[in-house]
């Protein structure tokens, strides 16, 4: 079908810097607010837009083909989409695939986000790298009318993710058990009927696979609030802690996260296991420092290596801080490095079985390179109770 030049756009994304990108609109009209980020796996957009990790992000995909296999409920990694909004290249399809319950475009706009496609990703990839992660609004008006002035001028408001706690916003209200394992075939999801291991998660913004993956390693799941005190997670009488993934500046939520994670240190041997944003408040309870990146790591191909091992793994990352690896302190070890710009990407403390990842075991991009980290974290519990 011809692309017709006179065709009105009906979407609108303006960079703070005064860039203005014009394409289709899809899913929810309106407008919002967000930092511009970019995310180069080929697959899992449904997974990426409902990542609590993507909050106040608008998510640039740089993989053309996003709608293709349609939505499912299945596999939401949260109740809703956390992810502002997304930024594609060409328009979504209808969607092939037997799992399908829902096109995207209708997915978006029952879930109030919006899309704009027909945009040149690589140059906005491009920019995204060369200035940093700008600051952005993206608007959806189906009749085409937009006031660029004010489009900009709310991009330059936004505040930005610096010093900012979003694990308040998309944490669980109320504690609640899991015990839904990992997809497998023919089953679908089935229930962990005989775990070995009671463990308390921490939610900063939690995905739903990574406490399947607790589960299916043998543990009877507790999930907790973000806020949760050191009394509280020890009132549980775990065997184990977890520290999840989530969103926003490390420092802001590590105001009290920090204490809650040096109580458990303090007053136990308990085995701590720590992802994305759990690894970064655990290594500011040690001591450590984080900072923002130029652009953060965002897709499903990324080289880890594990410096113990030598083995390199394929990884899922989505963070835009990092821990600072010359801040480390004494007793706590750099175990994994990016092989893409050096960075950290894992820690573990010398002479206890405490340790974390930058990156998503539970993505399983590899498929299963990293999926021994829930492994080494049942087996510690395991000597722990021996």
């Amino acid at each position: 079908m011809p692309h017709h030049t006179q065709d009105k756009p009906t979407a609108c994304l303006a960079l703070a810097d005064g860039t203005l990108f014009f394409g289709k609109g899809f899913g929810a009209t309106g407008q919002t607010t967000a930092e511009l980020c970019f995310n180069t796996a080929m697959t899992g957009y449904q997974e990426i837009m409902t990542d609590p990790s993507y909050a106040g992000q608008v998510v640039t995909f740089t993989f053309p083909h996003i709608g293709n296999t349609g939505t499912t409920p299945e596999d939401d990694e949260t109740a809703d989409p956390v992810a502002a909004g997304m930024v594609v290249k060409w328009d979504p399809t209808e969607p092939s695939n037997w799992r399908a319950t829902q096109d995207l475009t209708s997915w978006l706009s029952a879930k109030g986000r919006i899309g704009i496609g027909g945009l040149d990703t690589r140059r906005l990839t491009r920019a995204i790298r060369q200035q940093g992660a700008p600051h952005v609004a993206l608007a959806h008006d189906p009749a085409g009318n937009f006031d660029i002035d004010a489009l900009v001028a709310a991009a330059r408001g936004f505040r930005g993710l610096v010093g900012l706690d979003l694990a308040k916003d998309v944490t669980c209200a109320q504690s609640y058990r899991w015990n839904e394992m990992r997809w497998a075939w023919p089953q679908g999801y089935t229930p962990q009927t005989h775990p070995k291991f009671k463990v308390v998660a921490v939610d900063y913004g939690a995905k739903r696979n990574i406490l399947r993956c607790l589960a299916s390693a043998g543990c009877d799941v507790t999930v907790l609030p973000a806020t949760a005190t050191t009394e509280d997670v020890l009132a549980q009488n775990p065997d184990g802690v977890f520290l999840s993934n989530g969103p926003g500046d490390p420092a802001a939520t590590g105001a009290y996260a920090v204490p809650m994670i040096r109580g458990v240190l303090d007053r136990t041997d308990l085995p701590l296991f720590g992802i994305c944003l759990g690894h970064q408040m655990l290594a500011l309870a040690l001591g450590a420092k984080t900072i923002k990146m130029n652009h953060g790591h965002h897709g499903a191909n990324h080289p880890v290596k594990d410096m113990e091992t030598g083995k390199v793994e394929i990884t899922s990352m989505n963070h835009g801080f990092t821990v600072d690896s010359q801040t480390l302190p004494d007793g706590v070890k750099e175990t994994h490095v990016s092989l893409f710009d050096g960075s950290n990407c894992g820690i573990r403390m010398a002479d206890r079985p405490v340790f974390s990842v930058q990156y998503h075991p539970e993505a399983s991009p590899g498929p299963q390179d990293s999926y021994y980290l829930f492994e080494r974290f049942a087996a510690a519990m395991a000597a722990r109770a021996a």
